[in-house]
């Protein structure tokens, strides 16, 4: 565990965005960083009420808290915060099946990751750092088709038709948690090359003042034309945000001098450090991003920080 550690009880992170949107990818990361026996991870959709076909025949979608135990999702994330263990359930995202439920303890580190983990004040007050992922629509729409032809058995129509009849939930119940987060990551192709989907991608953060963020003057010192920039901005709701942006061009040697940078931040987990920005390309190829890596660095160094109370609540 990190050196100084001064909070006893495990620190959770949220990651909330609408389907496909890259939750399972950056949890993956940052409890690879963390290390696993350090970290559990739960994915919030496992709370659906309904199995697939129900929710056919009701026509209630999974992005509608009525589809899901919210409830009870709120009572695990409070035992899971105290130290307490749950008993999970499952859904099945191959058959579109609820199995049978899974004892978990918690650990240092909980990662939950899905699609309504900030739609009530009761979950929301439980993290620790709070982020939303909302990429490019157009980007997610690309993920989406991927990720459900191939690991799900849906051929590409299906897919689309699917996106459509679930339009209406994702604005009125996915990305209204948006204004809950401490920090937005928005990926999005480069003007150039705006078939990217992978490892070349642009990410924004928009990072709101709810959390103490990381002194990066030694990064932006490094100089202006670097694939690294931050500006104060305002964000869609008016409010004053700092926004970092990273290219995806950005040159391996580049990367590694601001990775290197960001671990000096958060000393306490030097032990930690491990390969990041894994991920598996269309063609279930492991490809490396910088724009990923650096931002499954930020999301640790602000877990970090909070096990050591720095911004603990």
């Amino acid at each position: 565990m990190p050196r100084n550690r001064r909070v006893e009880r495990p620190i959770l992170l949220g990651i909330v965005g609408d389907s496909a949107a890259g939750k399972t990818t950056l949890t993956a990361g940052i409890a690879n960083i963390l290390g696993p026996d350090r970290v559990v991870t739960i994915c919030t959709d496992d709370y659906h009420k309904y199995s697939r076909i129900q929710r056919g025949e009701t026509g209630i979608s999974a992005l509608d808290p009525r589809g899901n135990y919210i409830d009870i999702l709120e009572q695990h994330i409070r035992l899971l915060r105290a130290g307490q263990p749950i008993l999970k359930p499952i859904y099945n995202h191959d058959g579109g099946t609820l199995d049978a439920p899974v004892y978990i303890e918690p650990k240092e580190y909980i990662i939950l990751e899905g699609l309504l983990g900030y739609s009530t004040r009761t979950m929301r007050d439980c993290y620790d750092v709070k982020i939303y992922l909302e990429p490019d629509e157009l980007l997610r729409r690309t993920w989406k088709i991927q990720r459900d032809t191939a690991k799900r058995g849906y051929s590409p129509e299906e897919v689309v038709q699917s996106m459509e009849r679930r339009k209406g939930d994702s604005v009125n119940f996915i990305r209204p948690q948006r204004t809950f987060a401490d920090m937005v990551v928005h990926f999005y192709p480069p003007e150039d090359h705006v078939e990217e989907s992978g490892a070349h991608l642009n990410v924004r953060h928009t990072l709101r003042p709810t959390l103490p963020h990381p002194d990066l003057s030694p990064i932006l010192d490094l100089g202006v034309k670097n694939g690294f920039r931050l500006e104060l901005a305002r964000d869609v709701d008016g409010k004053p945000v700092d926004v970092l942006e990273i290219a995806g061009d950005i040159d391996d040697k580049r990367a590694r001098a601001i990775e290197d940078l960001l671990w000096k931040l958060i000393p306490e987990a030097q032990h930690l450090r491990e390969n990041v920005g894994l991920f598996l390309d269309a063609e279930n190829h492991i490809k490396i991003s910088h724009p990923l890596a650096l931002s499954q660095l930020l999301a640790t160094y602000h877990m970090v920080k909070a096990a050591m109370g720095v911004h603990a609540i």
